[in-house]
């Protein structure tokens, strides 16, 4: 006995041959069709558990087709595979009433577990963002695994009021997934206001958050609105939440609890009606370990985490970002420019320390300084070799034996690699790092692996230096004296 009918329509034949006979493996009873005509007839005349469904067929798109069938068949899930692999197409998939989306190509086993999914839990299905979709410019750019798994996660979080934490690297991208969630979602005829922990001095974070009155502090001299006020019945976006002192997290974590915050200075307790989604670059876990975040506040804003891929894991979107940047670019007056291939595919090779952010930095100065209206890889070439920081590995290549001076030349190409833009935030961080992970390895490697000895030689206590190695996840290996 068949486990349900699915009702497969792409206009691919090899797509709806694998998908048979997974399907049939897996106990199911599949049809098949290459066009939409038929997937309607099916399905008005009741036939069919679920449907599996291209979006682009040769006599209909299945987002006109999905609607109609919504009204005659209100419960029949239907999952959408789709090549164009854009966030416009979750969405889309989303607003239509799709009950899941597939990016192609697709895995199998997913499939088949999608399928029984929709079987067993029928009432569940994508969030609709219920707003009409534009698809020329898209708030999201790339078609890679790792950006469909958001793609798919933000379709089903546009109509939720759930908190969100975003982690990632600097420059990924946190805050245009933050606005997503805003501008696709219920709360959309709200306010956005964002808010950089980071960047505000540490006795003002909260003035800043929960607003004060007239003469809460000197120079207070008159009363001001907070961020939650600024954001009322909207979104509030807690970027580098890392970097909130403790004090003002007791007060977001009773403001999460209890949905009400006092002013600085204030008695009365407001009431407050704000989607808080909040971004890190940072370990939070590791802060709690070191005592710097508060763990209930963690699990309170940790509701669903979202973790944006650095460029590097992501490299497949490069000549779509690349391609982004040139028309945008051009929009602003800097003349209309494509690139070669062999030039992305070298763009492909760099790091990107810096990420998107820098990357567009990058495109940018290229529209800017370059008159071709092809940009070859030669001009990729020269401007990685000139302009972008070397490696912080090739700063001991240098004739000076000085450290300091060695550093200075390296950070002076590296600010100089932004042009007239700053770095990511989080330099200090960085390039501390960058000069204490082998300087700890070089003190265990003369000392092998001593840890008190190593201790001794840097003139740290031994505890200290054990929770550096920990921070650092360095490896110690105890080798006997020759």
């Amino acid at each position: 006995m068949a486990r349900g009918t699915v009702l497969i329509a792409d206009d691919d034949t090899a797509i709806r041959t694998v998908l048979n006979q997974a399907l049939a493996r897996a106990g199911y009873a599949p049809r098949a069709t290459g066009n939409a005509t038929t997937l309607w007839r099916w399905v008005s005349q009741g036939e069919g558990d679920v449907v599996l469904t291209d979006v682009v067929m040769p006599d209909e798109n299945a987002f006109d087709l999905i609607p109609r069938i919504k009204k005659i068949r209100p419960d029949l899930p239907i999952i959408v595979m789709s090549a164009q692999n854009t966030l416009m197409t979750a969405l889309t998939a989303a607003e239509k009433g799709a009950y899941e989306y597939l990016p192609k190509p697709f895995d199998l086993n997913e499939v088949v577990a999608v399928v029984g999914r929709a079987l067993t839990q029928p009432g569940r299905r994508l969030q609709r963002p219920a707003q009409e979709m534009e698809s020329e410019e898209l708030p999201l750019i790339g078609r890679s695994p790792a950006m469909q798994e958001i793609y798919r996660v933000l379709a089903r979080l546009t109509q939720t009021d759930l908190t969100v934490m975003i982690n990632g690297e600097s420059g990924t991208g946190k805050e245009l997934v933050a606005r997503v969630l805003h501008d696709y979602g219920r709360r959309r005829q709200g306010p956005f206001v964002p808010i950089n922990m980071a960047a505000i001095p540490r006795e003002l974070v909260e003035s800043e958050l929960f607003g004060h009155e007239k003469g809460a502090f000197t120079g207070a001299q008159t009363r001001t609105q907070g961020r939650f006020e600024q954001a009322e019945g909207g979104t509030l976006f807690l970027d580098e939440i890392g970097d909130m002192p403790l004090d003002a997290q007791t007060r977001l974590l009773r403001v999460l609890q209890e949905g009400e915050y006092t002013t600085v200075g204030g008695r009365t307790p407001i009431k407050t009606n704000v989607r808080i989604i909040a971004a890190t670059h940072r370990d939070l876990k590791s802060q709690i370990a070191q005592g710097l975040f508060r763990e209930d506040l963690y699990y309170r804003l940790n509701v669903v985490p979202i973790r944006i891929p650095p460029l590097r894991e992501r490299l497949e979107d490069v000549g779509d970002l690349v391609r982004h940047f040139l028309r945008q670019a051009a929009r602003e007056g800097l003349g209309q420019k494509s690139i070669e291939a062999a030039a992305i595919d070298r763009l492909k090779a760099h790091p990107w320390p810096g990420n998107i952010r820098e990357l567009e930095n990058f495109v940018r100065r290229l529209a800017a300084l370059y008159t071709q209206d092809t940009l070859t890889s030669q001009i990729i070439e020269q401007e990685l070799a000139e302009a972008l920081p070397e490696k912080a590995s090739d700063i001991g290549n240098s004739d000076s034996k000085d450290l300091s001076e060695q550093v200075e030349r390296y950070l002076a190409g590296y600010f100089s690699g932004f042009g007239k833009e700053l770095p990511p935030p989080g330099l200090y961080d960085r390039i501390i790092r960058q000069v204490e992970l082998p300087l700890l390895t070089a003190a265990l490697a003369a000392t092998r692996g001593n840890q008190i000895r190593a201790a001794e030689l840097l003139g740290l206590n031994r505890n200290t230096l054990r929770s550096r190695i920990r921070a650092l996840d360095i490896r110690v290996f105890r080798t006997p004296q020759a």
